[in-house]
């Protein structure tokens, strides 16, 4: 399933500018290099998808940070909706997945 269109962009939005920093010292930085490195999971968030589709993203930011990034497509870019270290079960499944190189 392509879920993500190239190259890759991002829409911020203005007010939750630093929201992601302040509740868990993710930087908007951070959560977008996660797009851009390899291995990257990603699954629909079928639970949170009531008003618009919501996807789930594990992956690793340039110096090795293991990242979930909540988000959502708003005109073919990604609008982060939350970014937050992966707790020890989404790190041992992420770990798995790239083990067996599967989907999430």
């Amino acid at each position: 399933m392509k879920i993500l269109a190239k190259p890759i962009a991002f829409e911020w939005d203005k007010g939750n500018i630093n929201k992601n920093l302040t509740k868990h010292n993710v930087t908007d930085k951070e959560a977008e290099e996660v797009f851009g490195n390899k291995p990257l999971k990603i699954f629909e968030d079928i639970k949170h998808s009531e008003e618009e589709q919501r996807f789930v993203a594990y992956g690793k930011t340039d110096s090795k940070r293991s990242l979930v990034i909540v988000f959502t497509l708003r005109k073919e870019k990604i609008r982060v909706i939350s970014a937050r270290n992966q707790s020890k079960k989404e790190r041992r499944e992420y770990e798995k997945q790239i083990k067996t190189n599967t989907k999430v």
